[in-house]
């Protein structure tokens, strides 16, 4: 009697995916899963994410609680209504998990590094590129009839098995019973990791890569290398918010610029600067965190064939970049408001740049050759100091989508103006650009360089320059013929430049 009741009972478990009518990714059963994946359910129709129930995985050796979704803790900046209503506090449900596989077992997310205060907000948070300060991050995400599941990162181990429960109530507006048991949703990871003598990797959303994610991927990758590595990234949609730092010597290089889309949901809202750090950049400690990706303190980085994007409007760079001697060629970046952000030297060839206005903001120096940026409001607010040139446009496209679109700007920010703030166009074609061109200086102007020469519109011909802002200067073929050479020049703007 006994063994029948141990068979039907193995047998409701094993049915009850196909009773619930969903799908699972991994399969049941499966094997040489990514630690890194990321868990997905197939309903037949679209699911509604509550803010009820747990998500859980477990240890199948020991039955041990590896990593839980709680649901009820909100993302963001959106207050359940049990605590809305003063119904419950958000002690009642309090974010735990253990970080058993970093360094410091103790380290929790939000553990604030450098100056930065505790983030004491109690929204949903997740240490990413290893950064304990700690990023808001969805749990779940829904895209028509599937529904993603995010643990918190650097939490699977290779060579174990691994199982997973869904409580009935996560899910609404489906006939949904949820996932119980230990055999139902169950599966294996890899037996080991790549060979650290194997310096070539490749990313693959669907699991047929030696990482599903570009995250998993940057944090095998050791800091500081010397090594030269190669990070090939099959086409496919990587829903995922990307942070990483000190990382050296990298190339990643998409299989087709429009088939490899990484993209987040982030912005200034939902990530915020720490309260007590707003514009104190340190390099591996910068405090931004509202970038879809972010590169910190990263040297001698290519990106290729790429599309990076944030989906939210607001402050939300697509990409922010800090360091030195990086490289991107081939590059669609879009974002809202500063579409990108970059701090140290960088040369940008064939990219493609969208955004809200500022679309290009940061301290230089940065090269673009042959790239096209559009932009409603001013395409860039360039910070650089008297150390380094700022931005430097030869061959590029600049196109207007409202009557604001000025090339530049350099207002007073917080009581700090910029007097070697330096934009250089040369040989650019302009679509949709005011006359006067360029934006309103404040502060000392003596050393700013808002510079043009030979703009064109889009037929090709001169542009009409007469009405152009009275602090700016247009460039003479002939007196000028040094400063457009040297500028015509990347490693003169860059002092590094490698082809």
């Amino acid at each position: 009697m006994g063994h029948c009741i141990h068979l039907f009972v193995f047998i409701f478990l094993a049915l009850s995916a196909t009773a619930n009518n969903i799908s699972l990714y991994p399969a049941n059963n499966a094997k040489d899963i990514n630690p890194e994946v990321l868990l997905k359910i197939t309903f037949n129709k679209t699911p509604v994410t509550t803010d009820k129930g747990f998500i859980k995985i477990f240890d199948s050796t020991d039955g041990k609680l590896v990593d839980m979704i709680n649901l009820s803790i909100p993302a963001g900046p959106k207050v359940p209504d049990m605590i809305r209503k003063k119904q419950a506090t958000y002690s009642d449900v309090p974010y735990e998990y253990e970080t058993t596989n970093y360094t410091n077992a103790n380290t929790k997310a939000g553990t604030p590094s450098g100056t930065a205060k505790r983030d004491t907000s109690l929204y949903q948070l997740n240490i990413i590129g290893r950064f304990t300060d700690g990023f808001r991050f969805h749990p779940v995400i829904v895209k028509e009839n599937t529904a993603t599941i995010y643990f918190h990162n650097n939490m699977l181990e290779y060579g174990k098995e691994y199982y997973v429960t869904v409580d009935k109530d996560c899910f609404a507006g489906i006939d949904f019973k949820g996932i119980n048991g230990k055999t139902t949703w169950k599966f294996s990871t890899k037996t080991q990791a790549p060979k650290a003598s194997v310096k070539r990797l490749t990313v693959a959303s669907d699991g047929s890569g030696d990482f599903n994610t570009v995250q998993g991927c940057m944090d095998f990758i050791p800091d500081f290398s010397k090594d030269k590595w190669e990070v090939n990234i099959k086409n496919g949609d990587y829903e995922e918010l990307v942070y990483f730092r000190n990382k050296c010597n990298v190339t990643l290089k998409g299989e087709s610029r429009d088939g490899v889309v990484i993209h987040y949901a982030n912005n200034e809202t939902f990530n915020p600067h720490p309260i007590n750090v707003k514009t104190n950049e340190v390099p591996g400690t910068f405090p931004s965190r509202r970038a879809a990706f972010t590169a910190d303190n990263c040297y001698d980085l290519r990106f290729e064939n790429l599309t990076i994007m944030t989906t939210l409007k607001g402050q939300a760079e697509g990409l922010l970049i800090m360091g030195g001697r990086n490289y991107l060629k081939n590059v669609h970046i879009i974002g809202s408001g500063d579409a990108l952000q970059a701090n140290g030297s960088v040369y940008l060839e064939n990219c493609i740049i969208d955004g809200d206005g500022d679309t290009v903001l940061g301290r230089g120096p940065a090269f673009f050759k042959n790239c096209t940026i559009s932009s409603a409001g001013a395409f860039m607010w360039i910070r650089n100091t008297a150390a380094n040139h700022g931005n430097v446009f030869v061959d590029c496209t600049m196109i207007g989508r409202d009557e604001h679109s000025i090339f530049a700007r350099s207002p007073i920010n917080h009581g700090k103006s910029y007097p070697y703030a330096e934009a250089v166009l040369i040989n650019c074609t302009l679509d949709n650009v005011p006359a006067e061109g360029w934006g309103e200086i404040e502060g000392d102007p003596t050393n700013v360089h808002f510079w043009e020469y030979n703009s064109r519109d889009k037929k090709g011909d001169a542009v009409d320059v007469s009405k152009r802002y009275p602090l700016s200067r247009q460039l003479d073929a002939e007196k000028d013929a040094e400063i457009i050479r040297n500028y015509s020049n990347p490693a003169y703007v860059l002092d590094w430049y490698v082809k």
